[in-house]
C-alpha cells in the first residue's frame, strides 16, 4: 500500500465509524480545551498580580515598624513588644541616602469629609508631594498639595470623591471640611479605579504634618521609597537597614520590602499553580489515549474479515500497522485542532468575563496540549495495531 492509499483508506474509516470517531475526537478536542483554558486562567492571574504589583510604582521599597523573622512573624510583637514608631524624622534620614531618589512617609486612617451640603466617611493619606509619582498617580486637575498653615492647609481629592461633591462644578479652589479642619481643594486624581484591592477613586491626600494632628500620632504607618534605579534596589535596602540600626541605637527595628521580592514569590507561586493545573488537565489526555485504544481494539475484532481481505490481496503486517497508526493519527490531529478552537474560544470567554483578567494562553501550553494530544493518540494506537498485523489472513477472512 502507498502512502496515498493507506491515507485514502484510514480516512474513508474514520467517516463510516462516526460515532466512534466523534467520540474519541470529542475526548481529544475536551483534554487540549482543558490544557488551554487552564494554563491560560493561571498565567492570566500570574500576569494580573505583576501588573497589579508594577501599577504601584517602580524600583520600589516599603519600610514598616518592627523587624520580621526568617519564621514570617514579628519577634516582638511574639514576645508582647511593641515595635520601635516610624517618624518623619526616620524618613529625612533615608530621603539623604545617595540610592533613593524619593520619599514619602504615610499615615493612613479615615474621617468625614463635608462639602456642598454632602457628608461621608473617606480614607484619608497623610503624606508628601513624592507620593504621586512614587505611586505612578496623575492628577487630572490642578496640583499636588503645598505645605501651609492651617487657613490654607490644601487637599486633593480622588475622582469620585470629586464627582460626588462637585458634580456640576470645578472641584479645584474650592473649600471642603475634613474632620474638624477646612481644606482648600487643589487637586483631583485622574481616576484610576482599584489597585491591589484599594480604590484610589475614593481617596483624599492631605500633608504629613495635618494628618498627624488629625489622627493624634506623631508615628508613621509606612515610608515608601524610590531607588534611583532597579540596579539601586538592593543597596538602596542595605543602606536603609545600616541607617536605621545606627539611628535606633544599634536595633534591628524595621522591616523593608522590596517590590521585586514580592514579585518573585508571587511569580514562583502562580508559575507553580499554572504548571499543576496544566499537568491536572493533561491527565484527561491520557484517559483520552486510553479510550482511543479500547475503542481500537474493539475495531480490530469488527474488522477482522476487512483485515483479512486486505492481507489477502498483497497487503503486508506492516500495512496494517501503518493504517491503524495513521487512523490514530487522523483523529487526535482532529482533535488537537478542534481543541485548540475550543480553547481560544474559552479563553476569549474569560477574558470577556474577566476584563482585568489577561488569560491569554501561553503558547507552551498549547503546543503542550496538542504534542500530549498527538503522542497519546499514536501510542494508544500501538497494541491495537499490533493485533491486527498479527492476525492470519485466512483465518481472518472466515470471521465475520
Amino acid at each position: 500500500m502507498t502512502l496515498v492509499d493507506t491515507l485514502q483508506t484510514s480516512f474513508k474509516t474514520v467517516l463510516s465509524y462516526r460515532l466512534r470517531s466523534f467520540l474519541i475526537v470529542f475526548a481529544m478536542a475536551l483534554g487540549v480545551a482543558a490544557v488551554v483554558i487552564l494554563t491560560a486562567l493561571g498565567d492570566g492571574a500570574r500576569n494580573y498580580v505583576i501588573n497589579q504589583f508594577s501599577s504601584i510604582g517602580t524600583n520600589l521599597l516599603v519600610m514598616l515598624p518592627g523587624r520580621a523573622e526568617t519564621s514570617g512573624s514579628f519577634l516582638g510583637a511574639v514576645l508582647g513588644q511593641t515595635p520601635r514608631d516610624l517618624t518623619l524624622k526616620d524618613a529625612q534620614l533615608i530621603g539623604r541616602l545617595p540610592q533613593v531618589r524619593r520619599y514619602a512617609p504615610l499615615n493612613v486612617g479615615e474621617a468625614e469629609l463635608s462639602a456642598a451640603n454632602r457628608l461621608r466617611a473617606v480614607t484619608v493619606l497623610g503624606s508628601n508631594a513624592n507620593l504621586i509619582p512614587i505611586r505612578h498617580m496623575k492628577l487630572a486637575q490642578g496640583s499636588f498639595m503645598v505645605q501651609g498653615t492651617e487657613s490654607n492647609a490644601q487637599i486633593v481629592l480622588g475622582a469620585k470623591i470629586a464627582k460626588e461633591f462637585f458634580p456640576r462644578t470645578q472641584a479645584v479652589g474650592q473649600r471642603i471640611r475634613l474632620g474638624d479642619s477646612r481644606f482648600l481643594v487643589s487637586g483631583v486624581l485622574m481616576s484610576q479605579g482599584e489597585t491591589m484591592g484599594f480604590n484610589t477613586d475614593e481617596i483624599v491626600i492631605i500633608p504629613i504634618d495635618y494628618a498627624q494632628t488629625m489622627f493624634n500620632t506623631t508615628s508613621l504607618f509606612r515610608i515608601l521609597i524610590e531607588a534611583k534605579s532597579h540596579s539601586e534596589i538592593e543597596p538602596a535596602k542595605q543602606a536603609i537597614l545600616a541607617t536605621m540600626k545606627q539611628s535606633h541605637d544599634g536595633e534591628e527595628d524595621i522591616t523593608v520590602i522590596t517590590q521585586d521580592a514580592i514579585l518573585s514569590t508571587f511569580d514562583r507561586i502562580l508559575q507553580a499553580l499554572t504548571m499543576a493545573v496544566a499537568g491536572i488537565a493533561a491527565i484527561s489526555l491520557v484517559v483520552a489515549g486510553i479510550l482511543v485504544m479500547n475503542v481500537m481494539l474493539v475495531a480490530v475484532s469488527q474488522r477482522t474479515a476487512e483485515i483479512g481481505l486486505l492481507k489477502a490481496i498483497g497487503a503486508t503486517s506492516a500495512d496494517i500497522r501503518r493504517l491503524f497508526f495513521a487512523e490514530a493519527i487522523l483523529l487526535s490531529v482532529v482533535g488537537a485542532i478542534l481543541g485548540f478552537l475550543l480553547g481560544q474560544f474559552g479563553s476569549l470567554m474569560l477574558r470577556l468575563a474577566l476584563p482585568q483578567l489577561p488569560a491569554w494562553p501561553p503558547v507552551w501550553a498549547t503546543i503542550a496540549g496538542i504534542m500530549v494530544a498527538l503522542t497519546t493518540g499514536v501510542l494508544a494506537s500501538i497494541a491495537p495495531a499490533s493485533k491486527a498485523a498479527k492476525l492470519d489472513a485466512v483465518n481472518a477472512l472466515g470471521k465475520k
